[in-house]
């Protein structure tokens, strides 16, 4: 079987190399200019819809290194009968320690602090006052495994933990210190901070939204390590504005893939891309209660060994991670 594994490079690359005996090809780029594989591996940068997929005339197998798969045409690979496999446990503690990490970030002022001595030279707190964690009221949306060491971490900080779930699974509420919500509205209206949990599917499309968005406390934080397209970027932009919002982490955006390389946007004219949503994406970045890293939660030595030791297995037929 022919492999090409798309973006990778430095010691992942050399990860791979050892434990794949096959013809394998590497390429730091991403998918786009397609091949003669028969398997290929690629992660979040490759956009793999039907133009893409159809210059992979002898694709049997898509192994994705993510959880997520929202960047694959899943409908057109069952049409063409590619099987697409993806990792589906890699880093419930990572991911939900990133989350922490930009909550406390927000709740101590921790870069407000060191922005200020770095760049201006001023020892003093004056003006940083921040928030405890302790006694306040978090609400995990989504239960799967990123939630549930999410909602470990909050009771490690002695916070009250509520959460939502579309398939919600009352067995671990008792063993997790916790209490279901029984809609969404419930958990937003309840919680002065709000941690998204959830894979971006047709149904998670703008699931905070301005009909919702306003149900949320006054003054409350909004962390998202998911995905982008699950918050609705005009409400959230105008509820930190007018301080319904008190401030955001985010380790994702919309349109996200576009800021990545603007240039080739603006060449290409890429009819796709929403240019408002963009630009909303840049203000977001510049607004001071906003804290925010570059799709980064994930990124761990740790994590990245346990997604290429899965994807390793995927190439190989070794595991049922099918996602179709």
């Amino acid at each position: 079987m022919k492999i090409g594994i798309f973006e990778i490079k430095g010691w992942e690359k050399e990860y791979l190399e050892k434990a794949l005996e096959k013809e394998v090809d590497f390429f730091k780029t991403d998918a786009s200019s397609g091949g003669d594989y028969e398997a290929i591996s690629v992660f979040i940068g490759s956009e793999l819809n039907k133009e893409v997929l159809d210059k992979f005339p002898n694709l049997k197998l898509i192994a994705t290194r993510s959880t997520g798969f929202d960047h694959i045409d899943l409908n057109y690979c069952k049409e063409k009968g590619i099987k697409v496999a993806n990792v589906p446990t890699y880093g419930e503690n990572t991911v939900a320690e990133h989350a922490f990490g930009l909550l406390l970030c927000l709740s101590h002022r921790i870069y407000d602090g060191y922005d200020r001595l770095r760049e201006k030279g001023i020892y003093s707190y004056e003006g940083l006052e921040g928030f405890d964690l302790k006694g306040k009221t978090i609400g995990i949306i989504g239960t799967g495994n990123i939630g549930k060491h999410s909602i470990r971490i909050a009771n490690g900080f002695e916070m009250n933990v509520i959460a939502y779930d579309a398939f919600p699974k009352p067995e671990i509420e008792k063993e997790l210190n916790f209490q279901y919500k029984s809609t969404l509205e419930e958990l937003l209206s309840e919680s002065d901070i709000v941690s998204l949990h959830i894979p971006y599917l047709k149904e998670t499309h703008h699931l905070i939204n301005k009909e919702n968005i306003s149900k949320m406390k006054q003054g409350s934080i909004l962390i998202n390590t998911s995905r982008g397209a699950i918050i609705e970027t005009d409400a959230f932009i105008e509820a930190l504005k007018n301080g319904h919002l008190g401030g955001a982490g985010l380790d994702v955006f919309e349109e996200e893939g576009a800021m990545k390389d603007e240039m080739g946007y603006l060449l290409k004219g890429d009819n796709k891309t929403d240019l408002k949503v963009l630009l909303e994406n840049h203000a977001l970045i510049d607004m001071e209660n906003v804290i925010v890293t570059p799709h980064s939660a994930f990124n761990t030595h740790e994590a990245k060994e346990r997604i290429l030791n899965t994807t390793i297995q995927n190439l190989k037929g070794e595991s049922r991670n099918l996602v179709k």
